[in-house]
């Protein structure tokens, strides 16, 4: 081709412009591919069926997508079930850091019974948090086929457990007993800690114990009760010094710890630094069902007061300060607590004695702590309302015509949901001032009755929180002594009329 073209380009051209499209059509023919025998034109017949099949492919097409789609939706549901109850999993929480996810009504009822690691591969776990990206997964699930969604009964039991986008703490396991020493005596007192002469705490029991494996002879036999000197820790149950350095009691169940046994646990720190036994964050108080028990077993009013502590960034440890400050504001201070006996046998181990029942209680243990927590939420959480901080919708309740006596609040959701069930139960006014002093006059509103008579006109629902202690509000306004002759209930009542 190129000598056809360099004849084209120089000498000896055709001299007819016929002659030079011969010559070039001649040298493009020579390179073209002849066509493959596999392309050759297929009969009449061979056309039909073809179309045949194009026109049948479409409809064909849609079915196998129907089935298809109907059998990805069932895998799909099989892969996102739930570990604890092999159901499709609902409001999924992700166990750390195993990575495996499951109900968060399961997970909670997993550590309610004992559970302290992961359900599914009994791996190491501290913490179970919301898993999101897994609940828009199932959202779009429950888009597509609806009929995969759990019963309204199941959903609504489960949210009573659950709350969603909670994080859930796993508690660490237990640690591992000892193995049981087999050649030990079991009748008679082994020597504690301190009793050893190069014990490596540096300081020696004054009256140290025989060891029964050496000195037999002179071993303190069991039935014989405690050696003088020495006490039971309270956490750890073994035997301590009570006049060692490492020893601490508690100022209010009387029981001694031993200070070497658990770390931050066989110790009795003072009142304000200690913290509640197993009520040290928000889903502890989620998963405690005592929480629950001091509002009656009202889940709506504890939801409440969940959320709020969620919003207002408060804890358990705020609580529990607030409360303790509360006490040490009474001449008596946790005297009431201890006539109410209710730091009795909360301990495995003997308490010990208090000969001056009027001593200053400075110390106190987790359990002790979380038994003052407990007895004293209710109280705080009413005092904590009057401040205002809450919906004005939760505030304007109606009082529930049964007042503290309400057995509906706890199986009742739509009933504890429209009416209020808060009331302040317990008096926790200051003590009556000696008879000799003067009596100053009253700064608080006169507590109300519980059945207020007939002659009077009902308390507007939307006040019963301005019945509290008045001692926690930011602003006291001052209330003149009542009248001669006019009533103290009437003296209360008004200024609140006025200032709605």
């Amino acid at each position: 081709m190129s000598d056809s073209l360099a004849t084209l380009a120089h000498g000896n051209r055709p001299t007819d412009i016929t002659d030079s499209l011969s010559v070039l059509s001649s040298s493009t023919t020579s390179l073209k591919r002849s066509a493959s025998t596999s392309f050759d034109c297929p009969d009449e017949n061979s056309r039909k069926r073809m179309k045949e099949d194009v026109e049948d492919k479409p409809h064909q097409a849609g079915e196998n997508t129907l089935d298809s789609s109907a059998g990805f939706t069932n895998q799909l549901a099989e892969e996102l079930q739930c570990g604890c109850c092999s159901e499709l999993v609902y409001r999924p929480v992700l166990v750390m850091p195993c990575q495996h996810f499951f109900c968060g009504s399961c997970c909670v009822l997993w550590i309610r019974n004992g559970g302290t690691n992961c359900p599914a591969c009994r791996g190491v776990a501290t913490i179970a948090m919301p898993f999101r990206a897994l609940q828009l997964v199932i959202d779009s699930l429950l888009r597509h086929a609806p009929h995969k969604a759990r019963t309204e009964r199941e959903r609504e039991q489960a949210d009573e457990v659950y709350k969603a986008n909670h994080t859930i703490r796993i508690p660490p396991p237990r640690e591992a007993s000892p193995p049981p020493d087999v050649n030990r005596s079991t009748e008679y007192v082994h020597p504690c800690p301190h009793c050893g002469p190069n014990n490596p705490y540096e300081w020696r029991c004054p009256q140290p114990i025989p060891d029964p494996s050496t000195d037999l002879e002179h071993a303190w036999h069991i039935d014989d009760g405690v050696p003088p000197g020495h006490a039971s820790c309270g956490n750890c149950e073994n035997l301590l010094a009570l006049r060692a350095p490492t020893t601490t009691r508690c100022d209010l169940c009387l029981v001694s710890f031993c200070g070497i046994g658990v770390q931050d646990r066989c110790i009795a720190l003072p009142i304000l630094s200690q913290h509640p036994h197993n009520l040290s964050t928000l889903p502890d108080l989620i998963q405690s069902s005592d929480v629950y028990e001091c509002f009656d077993g009202n889940t709506v009013e504890v939801d409440i007061m969940l959320e709020y502590l969620e919003t207002q960034r408060l804890t358990p440890r705020h609580i529990y300060r607030e409360i303790i400050q509360e006490l040490q504001k009474r001449p008596q201070g946790f005297l009431k607590l201890i006539e109410l006996e209710l730091f009795n046998e909360i301990h495995a181990v003997p308490a010990g004695t208090e000969p001056n029942p009027e001593a200053p209680r400075n110390r106190a243990c987790r359990l002790c702590a979380a038994e003052i927590f407990l007895w004293g939420l209710k109280d705080w959480w009413i005092r904590e309302r009057a401040k205002g901080f809450l919906e004005e919708t939760i505030m304007k309740r109606k009082d529930c015509p049964d007042l503290n006596q309400c057995t509906r609040q706890r199986d009742d959701p739509a009933h504890a949901r429209e009416f209020n069930h808060v009331f302040l139960i317990r008096d926790i006014t200051p003590d009556p001032p000696p008879s000799n002093a003067p009596v100053a006059p009253s700064r608080s509103p006169t507590p109300l009755p519980l059945e207020p008579p007939n002659s009077l006109p009902p308390i507007p629902a939307s006040l019963s929180f301005l019945l509290n202690d008045v001692e926690d509000h930011e602003q006291i306004l001052p209330v003149s002594p009542p009248e001669p002759h006019s009533s103290a209930l009437a003296d209360t009542r008004e200024p609140v009329n006025m200032e709605l």
